[in-house]
């Protein structure tokens, strides 16, 4: 695949045939994120000679593949037209896939109708997966992020009334040591207005090329350890209400690797959680934590 600079994709996509069909992101401020930073990753629209390379070498070498990923970070900013023409392309060279994901943020969301979320879905689109990260709005604008509570909320409404499944994801440790438990209660109130079909909580891991990386080298930004990690972890739990959702906490840069379906799993997580603080159920050693 002619790739420019390091894939990113959620773990759920590792089988997927990956497309690119952005470079980088368009939003590309948030202080946490080091992931679209390098010169090779300036946000631009690959060409469709690009995008139809690809798709030939998919189409020799991923014929057993039925799922397309489109990378990078926010594939879903393209106009309505030029995401109608890459799934026609990809139906075209790849008639076996069935489902088509992508990341998109709560801007590109927006900018779409329901009606044109439904006619995307209509043609293979399966999923969106969004950068949620918090819904504490203090920490939403520390970070740059762009959007408030209420924005990523109109946008949740609008992949849901599409009935397009949604997947966010929940940065612990963004809100630093201070502002832990306040980030972990209103994430958890607004993912419950929210209604994902899956919610992924990971954990903040500084780069040295963010700002908030070099907050941590200069102690101006302090990380919560593992136990306040786990502490955020449960008092999220416990602001979530959802009754359908399948809630993952099994990345890894997670201390306590976790996964059930809320509500029906949601004591049984909140007990290992707590056998976790009392030390009696085992944590990843920092050794193996990664991004």
């Amino acid at each position: 695949m002619n790739y420019v600079g390091d894939i990113i994709r959620p773990p759920s996509e590792a089988d997927a045939v990956i497309i690119q069909v952005t470079v980088g992101c368009s939003h590309n401020r948030c202080t946490f994120c080091g992931a679209y930073k390098d010169k090779n990753k300036q946000f631009r629209i690959r060409s469709e000679e690009e995008i139809l390379e690809n798709l030939a070498f998919a189409d020799k070498y991923c014929r057993r593949q039925k799922r397309v990923f489109l990378a990078d970070g926010d594939a879903l900013i393209l106009s309505q037209k030029r995401l109608l023409h890459i799934f026609s392309l990809i139906r075209s060279h790849l008639p076996q896939v069935r489902r088509i994901a992508l990341y998109g943020n709560a801007k590109a969301i927006r900018s779409k109708t329901v009606g044109q979320l439904q006619e995307l879905k209509q043609k293979g689109l399966h999923r969106i997966y969004m950068g949620f990260e918090s819904g504490d709005d203090e920490v939403l604008r520390a970070v740059k992020k762009g959007e408030t509570a209420k924005s990523m909320i109109e946008a949740a409404e609008k992949v849901n009334q599409a009935g397009i499944f949604l997947s966010v994801s929940v940065l612990l440790g963004l809100a630093g040591s201070a502002g832990s438990l306040q980030h972990a209660a209103k994430s958890g109130e607004v993912l419950s207005q929210m209604n994902p079909k899956q919610i992924a909580a990971l954990c903040l891991m500084p780069l040295a090329n963010t700002a908030i990386g070099k907050g941590v080298s200069q102690g101006t930004f302090v990380l919560p350890d593992s136990r306040g990690i786990l502490l955020e972890l449960r008092q999220l739990l416990q602001h979530i209400s959802c009754r359908k959702v399948q809630f993952m906490a099994n990345h890894a840069s997670n201390y306590l690797p976790i996964s059930g379906r809320l509500s029906r799993d949601k004591t049984s997580i909140l007990h290992m959680i707590t056998q976790a603080l009392q030390g009696n159920q085992p944590l990843v050693p920092e050794k193996y934590r990664a991004l």
